[in-house]
């Protein structure tokens, strides 16, 4: 899939119905977390449409007009609370399908008073499609699922086609920050994101590891075990 800068910003419909680059997962709520989702789902929850037609205008979400970051796959939400709370001047656009998850950004909102960040629930891609063309500063893609055996790797969130139509909601000059702790799907990120057309290594190969990136219990667990993290920062030309 290609786009221009041309593309109208309107939601792009996919093709057919995509494969889930996602596994839902089941989770118990704490007290804390279900008085949070109670709560702040009205104010900072976004249910993501898969309609197709349906746009979502960052401006009306945030209520001001910030340059905006998507963070797909935010997990339990620590790396984007900490992150938001760092960078007030930009708006964050969280999207997760693990209600735990959900809850838990919520609850971390409501402590720290983040009025930058915004939660979604739903298809991450879906969400993409119904953003503007242009309209994001940054995309994060933070650990996400490596799919490890062959035969899932239709199920990765980072191939052509999805990096595409990623890097069409990015604006001129806009970040599309990947880490991963898999080698293998590291180097395959590599090759999908520096075959983009639209997409220039902001590094000579992988990226030194940014500060602003807090450590999650995630990736500490990864280095435990002597993994390796790789982070890959390519711009929009």
């Amino acid at each position: 899939m290609t786009t221009t800068d041309s593309e109208p910003a309107t939601v792009a419909p996919p093709a057919a119905r995509s494969i889930r680059t996602f596994h839902p997962r089941r989770g118990r709520l704490t007290d804390r977390q279900r008085a949070a989702l109670e709560q702040l789902w009205p104010a900072y929850g976004l249910v993501v449409p898969d309609d197709g037609r349906t746009a979502v205008e960052p401006a009306e979400l945030f209520g001001r007009r910030a340059p905006l970051v998507l963070e797909i796959g935010s997990g339990m939400g620590d790396a984007t609370a900490a992150i938001a709370a760092a960078d007030p001047d930009r708006d964050y656009l969280a999207v997760e399908v693990h209600t735990p998850g959900i809850a838990n950004l919520l609850d971390l909102v409501r402590r720290h008073g983040l009025g930058n960040v915004r939660v979604a629930r739903g298809d991450a891609l879906d969400l993409v499609r119904a953003l503007p063309a242009g309209s994001l500063d940054a995309v994060h893609v933070f650990f996400p699922d490596p799919w490890p055996k062959a035969r899932h790797h239709k199920r990765r969130l980072i191939q052509p086609a999805h990096v595409a139509l990623l890097r069409s909601r990015l604006a001129p000059g806009g970040t599309l920050h990947c880490a991963t702790d898999w080698a293998e799907y590291a180097a395959a990120m590599r090759q999908t994101l520096d075959a983009d057309p639209g997409l220039v290594n902001a590094h000579d190969g992988y990226a030194p590891r940014p500060a602003h990136r807090p450590v999650t219990k995630f990736e500490r667990r990864a280095l435990t075990a002597g993994r390796e993290i790789f982070d890959l920062v390519h711009r929009r030309r």
